[in-house]
């Protein structure tokens, strides 16, 4: 084996839990050239990781169609002997399945598996976490067994770079998500804030387009709480977790950067259950959700713009108690 792609083009969370499979398969061919293909974006999650030879970029908001072939044909030009896809959509089908390598591997629900040479059931709700779905994937060519928490790979610059927060003890919170029902409400979070010794240093964290919401909520305290979002990029703040007494986080892409790197992590879930595969995986890490019994919940995989119900009770029912029990 001398050239592998990996491909997973969605979201953040998405390509920090598709990590392992480079881990397990560096180690299965440490020789081999391993490339890896995702959306424009999220490229920084990968910078300077030491097994990752080449970052393909794909930007999927301008013109995404044409970008598609236009790096359909850059794959086809590398003669890669395996490409693992860990998506289930068309467009990486199209990619696996006409990029010519030899051995193509991807989920069954994908629509065009049938071109793939293997094809894994992707089945959620069978206590498989993410992470071991995407390991099944390689079964065929690097066996099981493998390590599933993700890993990220920040560099000695990334913790430079955030050091000077490291003064004192502090916790993180990332208390947005790009879905809302996947969000714990801000006064929540306000009133998780207050329920800390006042000495607690507070980072909240998150993206450019979290920085309005973050700064809400640091706008309720004088000097505890800092509003970092939009501040550092992806591996920084991996780097700021890293050494966090804790760190609060919803079901989202920063529960996963906690993993990833370790670090003491309360996971909050609100209309998602963990029962899907995407909880914590540190191996300090614990599930805070509503012990109501909900008939609605969980209303769906994936996060709404709105609650169904208009309810939101599965995030309002959660107790700050809960945090201390």
């Amino acid at each position: 084996m001398k050239k592998i792609l990996i491909i997973q083009t969605a979201f953040i969370g998405d390509v920090i839990l598709a990590t392992p499979v480079i881990e397990a398969l560096h180690k299965t061919f440490p020789d081999a050239a391993i490339h890896f293909l995702l959306r424009k974006g999220n490229e920084g999650l990968l910078k300077n990781h030491p097994f990752v030879k080449q970052v393909i970029i794909w930007d999927k908001k301008k013109e995404k169609l044409k970008n598609l072939f236009r790096i359909l044909r850059q794959l086809r030009r590398e003669h890669y002997d395996l490409a693992i896809n860990l998506q289930r959509f068309l467009s990486t089908g199209i990619f696996t399945s006409f990029c010519g390598a030899t051995a193509r591997i991807g989920f069954k629900k994908n629509p065009l598996s049938l071109f793939f040479t293997h094809r894994i059931k992707h089945e959620i709700g069978t206590g498989k976490h993410e992470c071991e779905r995407n390991l099944e994937l390689i079964v065929p060519v690097a066996g099981g067994g493998w390590e599933k928490r993700p890993v990220l790979y920040p560099s000695s610059e990334d913790y430079a770079a955030v050091a000077f927060l490291k003064n004192e003890s502090y916790v993180c919170m990332a208390p947005t998500s790009v879905w809302f029902t996947k969000q714990w409400p801000p006064e929540k979070w306000v009133e998780l804030i207050s329920s800390l010794p006042k000495d607690t240093k507070v980072y909240l964290t998150g993206g450019p387009s979290d920085f309005g919401a973050c700064e809400a909520i640091a706008a309720k305290f004088s000097g505890q709480v800092i509003n970092v979002a939009g501040k550092l990029s992806f591996l920084e703040s991996a780097a700021l977790m890293a050494d966090a007494t804790m760190n609060y986080v919803n079901d989202s892409a920063p529960l996963h950067m906690a993993s990833a790197v370790n670090s003491p992590t309360t996971a909050i879930f609100c209309s998602t259950i963990p029962e899907f595969g995407f909880g914590p995986l540190s191996s300090n890490s614990r599930i805070i959700e509503t012990t109501e019994n909900l008939d609605c919940r969980p209303c769906g995989l994936h996060g709404h713009r709105t609650c169904p119900k208009g309810h939101f009770r599965c995030a309002y029912n959660i107790d700050i108690k809960q945090f201390n029990s």
